[in-house]
């Protein structure tokens, strides 16, 4: 299979990068690639002279994904506009390549909600895109619970494990039905509850939100 990683931090030592590597070892074993978001501003004008390569590049990397998994900061109450920026460009591409999507969200923060806004805002620009984003665990990580760069609590271990093990059988779903054969004999989804149908804006998630829990420090 094959996994994208998306962290919509640029910065070298990003939680939210590290959250996302996690977060492919427990989806393991697959192919697994971090995308570059490193992308220029959306801009009309620009986009009128000729998609930039680094756009057609991350496009190309979504479609080719079987799953994706996208870490996001929480920068004032929103997702960031490094993200944002990465959306707006691909929506531009048609069909757009997110559509269909098996999507699981998280988010690293320093604050002690870990970024659960940033989800918000996030899971609410990805409904144009009717990406399957799966609604449960919702996994938000304080950063606290990083040791030299790696993820290391139980707790949101865990938690991420769950989330990827629902992810891949979503993936393993979606890869079959687009080659048109079944799953192969031995293939066991550890999800019994079906992968998301793409979101409609009528009805709300009843999923409760699965958080990672950390003491204030004194």
């Amino acid at each position: 299979m094959k996994l994208l990683g998306i962290s919509g931090s640029l910065r070298a030592a990003s939680l939210n990068t590290a959250l996302a590597r996690a977060a492919a070892e427990a989806f393991a074993p697959a192919s697994f690639t971090l995308a570059d978001l490193n992308l220029p501003l959306y801009d009309g004008d620009l986009e009128a002279r000729g998609m930039p390569e680094v756009v057609l590049a991350l496009n190309a990397a979504i479609r080719d994904a079987d799953a994706i998994v996208i870490a996001t900061p929480e920068y004032n109450a929103a997702l960031s506009g490094v993200l944002k920026n990465a959306l707006d460009w691909s929506s531009r591409v048609k069909p757009m390549p997110l559509t269909g999507k098996p999507v699981a969200i998280l988010s690293a923060a320093a604050g002690k909600a870990g970024g659960q806004r940033a989800q918000m805002t996030l899971r609410h620009c990805l409904l144009a895109f009717d990406a399957l984003v799966l609604p449960a665990p919702q996994v938000f990580v304080h950063a606290s619970a990083f040791e030299d760069g790696r993820l290391t609590d139980e707790t949101a271990l865990k938690l991420v494990a769950q989330l990827m093990a629902r992810l891949r059988s979503c993936g393993l779903s979606a890869a079959c039905a687009r080659a048109g054969a079944p799953l192969e004999r031995g293939v066991i989804l550890t999800e019994r509850r079906p992968c998301p149908r793409p979101p409609s804006r009528r009805r709300r998630s009843s999923s409760p939100i699965r958080a990672v829990s950390t003491p204030r420090s004194s």
